[in-house]
């Protein structure tokens, strides 16, 4: 009911306009009402002119020095958008603001992640203080407190503001201004500051770079940044960003929805139509991000003959921080390009109609938004995992930017995807222990976004008059999720021909998804949990002894079928599985339920299980029966013929994982240990002691007898044998980054397959809505069960699940 008065509030409703149900949600109080209008109002630092509040607060200074001190207490932005009030009528600067604000939070001795990404990028740029900084000022307070007499925070502080980086574009506006401050100006100054008052506020480029740089250490000018309805944001590798905490006020929630959902192909009224969202509010946010240098206005450059001479030196400042010489060329192909005027795009073709458009509520009226002059690219959907991989173990000196850019943008966009992969092909191939998993998943990107962008090979064109394969796009799908379902089904209909998952994507997120377009991936969140994997061991009769326990439910003791294995998997509602011994599984089974449903499933007898992925669509030779490799007959087995049948996997991509339990225990030697289980005399044995003596003394003998001893048996008992050893584990579906064989194979079998035909695209939307409906309806009748089960707090054999 908030969010109702919420918008009520927003589009300026008074109190006697206000729908019943609100007024009573009020208690049909009208002071409560105003003290919600007042709230709201500074919280969302929201102009007193123009909105309700002005009906509620009657003194407008005062209102924004209750903006300002609940701005600064909750370490907010400092409000940009409302400069011309708050510098000229409180005489407070971006300067002041957060010199306010590190002094409050130094006082207090809170760390520096207590500052929000934003603000935090905003004070390194205005007061050039960042995390080491911020330690050392911190060490010389509690140091000056305990030896000396205590110095003042602000002596610690600077007093002026750092040289910042000023685009041509950007336009000067007079502060607040007294006389003695003029007498602090030279000459050339004074005549700056006279021009600015008398003609009013003008473009950076008609003036004196240096001097503008001058009265601003002064506090006498302020910067606009003017952004209209057709102008187009390039957003490249992030630099100067600082990865603290979200805070998750309005502004800042807005700034991470735009920044997943811009592109250089779509103006910022555009943008707005895409995220419903008020025209002023994306302009504001993205005059934020050009301010601190995470985005640059496309066809911004002037002439040399337009500027006035002292910027000859500093035209690439317009750029943003630190970039190298070789991003800006890159750049400039794209900037060049003038950006054609909303009236002039042209629909392209029609995109399939689904009822998943219709039910996120777009209608014909915004087909237009839908298809766009530019072409649509093809989307690579990647979790955090992947971004964590990256800024992980060194791989690369100039791979971090984009790994920040990947996970505080949401997004990597096709223009910088040259830089990208640049920077991949430094990543070495090995690496030692643990971070060779970082550098296979880099390895294995580089190869896919290779495969993926510009490969006319796969049947996808960026334009239908050329040959020429999509561009590629990487999303992360957690930026995704934080748009709401209507708005996220626009901005992927706007602009992605294909969508294409890394598989296995984390079971701590929920997947996209996706009707129009396609995607190669999960069909519906539900394929990412542990309903999936129960429904494809129902429709197979295949997979390891599992158990599935209900919050709340407690075990006293261990159930029987985890009793005969040394490793046991468990999974936690939404989170990725584990294997563990279980020797200590109880106890960590009991603490895993107090918060969490529990997944537990038999993984090996005496060591972890052996697991083998195998790739699809399937590709089967005719002969791949009569050949001795196991991983040629695999695809024979009756576990992948049965996928193959029920999910119509051939449609998809992804790769299917069975598992071995039996790992390390050979027939025969588990038949000699059930032989000396007894306690009786057998074949001298006298007693178990005797017996366990000798099972250790035969192991290091028979090692290589085994092998010789299974090559013995016919060809009928090895088929029987590693069909029943082997059982449907996982089936995930996308393209695979922890294995470059493995995703070799499949990108290979997309191509073979012809999956990203028009054809085949069809079908692959057929069979996911059937798939979808399959699942949520063996969801739906197993839910009552499992709630019936809940009652039992001992431990119920019929949960347990045998195939």
């Amino acid at each position: 009911m908030n969010s109702d008065i919420d918008f009520h509030i927003r589009h300026n409703y008074p109190w006697l306009k206000l729908p019943t149900n609100i007024k009573q949600t009020l208690g049909n109080n009208e002071k409560e009402y105003n003290k919600r209008v007042s709230a709201f109002s500074i919280k969302n630092q929201l102009r007193y002119k123009g909105n309700l509040v002005r009906h509620v607060r009657k003194e407008e200074k005062k209102y924004y020095e209750s903006l300002l001190k609940y701005s600064q207490q909750h370490l907010m932005l400092y409000p940009y958008h409302l400069s011309d009030v708050i510098v000229k009528g409180l005489r407070t600067t971006p300067f002041a603001y957060y010199i306010q604000m590190m002094t409050d939070i130094m006082s207090h001795e809170k760390s520096y992640d207590s500052l929000p990404n934003f603000t935090a990028a905003d004070c390194l740029r205005l007061l050039g203080i960042g995390r080491n900084q911020y330690i050392d000022l911190m060490n010389q307070t509690r140091t000056s407190k305990k030896f000396f007499r205590r110095k003042p925070i602000k002596e610690l502080l600077p007093a002026h503001p750092v040289d910042i980086s000023v685009s041509h574009w950007w336009v000067v506006c007079a502060g607040y201004i007294t006389e003695e401050d003029i007498k602090l100006c030279n000459s050339t100054e004074k005549l700056l500051v006279d021009s600015i008052i008398d003609s009013g506020p003008q473009v950076a480029s008609s003036l004196d770079c240096q001097v503008i740089l001058g009265l601003y250490r002064k506090g006498l000018i302020y910067f606009e940044m003017p952004i209209v309805d057709s102008d187009y944001i390039i957003v490249p590798p992030l630099e100067g960003f600082v990865m603290n905490r979200v805070l998750g006020d309005y502004f800042e929630t807005l700034l991470y929805k735009v920044f997943v959902s811009v592109d250089e192909h779509t103006s910022v009224s555009e943008l707005a139509s895409v995220l419903q969202t008020d025209l002023q509010l994306v302009k504001n946010a993205i005059s934020m991000y050009c301010r601190l240098g995470f985005a640059v206005k496309k066809g911004s450059e002037t002439s040399n003959e337009e500027s006035d001479p002292s910027w000859n030196n500093v035209q690439f400042q317009s750029r943003g921080p630190s970039y190298s010489q070789d991003m800006l060329l890159d750049w400039s192909t794209s900037i060049e390009l003038k950006p054609s005027k909303p009236s002039d795009i042209t629909d392209g073709s029609g995109s399939i109609e689904c009822s998943l458009v219709e039910l996120n509520g777009i209608d014909q009226s915004e087909s237009g938004l839908m298809n766009v002059g530019h072409s649509k690219r093809i989307g690579f959907l990647f979790d955090s995992t992947l971004t964590a991989f990256l800024m992980m173990g060194n791989l690369s000196p100039g791979l971090k930017s984009h790994a920040v850019t990947m996970f505080e943008v949401g997004k990597l966009n096709d223009e910088s995807m040259d830089s990208f992969i640049t920077e991949l092909e430094k990543v070495s191939p090995t690496g030692e222990g643990e971070a060779q998993r970082y550098f296979d998943h880099a390895v294995t990107l580089k190869n896919t976004i290779k495969f993926l962008r510009h490969n006319s090979s796969l049947g996808l064109t960026a334009d239908a008059s050329t040959n020429e394969g999509c561009g590629l796009d990487l999303i992360r799908c957690e930026s995704l999720l934080g748009l709401d379902p209507a708005t996220c089904v626009r901005v992927l209909n706007k602009n992605y021909r294909l969508l294409v998952s890394m598989a296995p994507l984390s079971n701590e997120i929920q997947p996209i998804s996706s009707c129009t377009p396609q995607h190669f991936g999960p069909a519906i969140p539900e394929v990412n949990s542990i309903w999936f994997k129960l429904f494809i061991y129902h429709v197979t009769g295949s997979g390891p002894p599992s158990l599935l326990l209900v919050k709340g439910t407690r075990l006293f003791s261990l159930p029987g079928f985890i009793e005969d294995y040394e490793k046991v998997m468990i999974t936690t509602w939404g989170h990725d599985p584990v294997v563990v011994a279980t020797s200590n599984v109880l106890i960590t089974l009991n603490d895993a339920l107090t918060h969490s449903a529990v997944f537990v499933q038999a993984h090996g007898r005496r060591v972890e299980g052996e697991t083998m992925n195998i790739t699809f669509p399937l590709v089967i030779d005719s002969d791949s029966k009569s050949t001795g490799n196991f991983h040629d007959k695999s695809h024979h087995h009756p576990v992948i013929k049965k996928l193959q049948s029920e999910l119509e996997i051939q449609k998809n991509c992804g790769f299917i994982t069975l598992l071995n339990t039996n790992q390390g225990i050979p027939k025969h030697q588990e038949d000699k240990a059930s032989f000396l289980a007894s306690d009786d005399p057998k074949n001298g044995l006298t007693n178990s002691e005797s017996a366990q003596m000798l099972v250790k003394e035969l192991d290091s003998m028979e090692i290589m007898t085994v092998v010789r001893e299974t090559t013995l048996n016919s060809d009928s008992s090895d088929e029987i044998s590693w069909e029943k050893d082997w059982v449907l584990l996982d089936c995930c579906f996308g393209l695979p980054l922890f294995d470059s064989k493995i995703n070799t194979n499949v990108c290979q079998s997309v191509l073979r397959n012809n999956l990203c035909s028009q054809n085949s695209l069809e079908e692959l939307m057929k069979s996911s809505r059937n798939l979808s409906l399959r699942l949520l309806s063996f969801i739906k009748e197993n839910q009552v069960q499992m709630f019936c089960y809940a009652r039992d707090v001992k431990f119920s054999s019929s949960l347990v699940v045998r195939f």
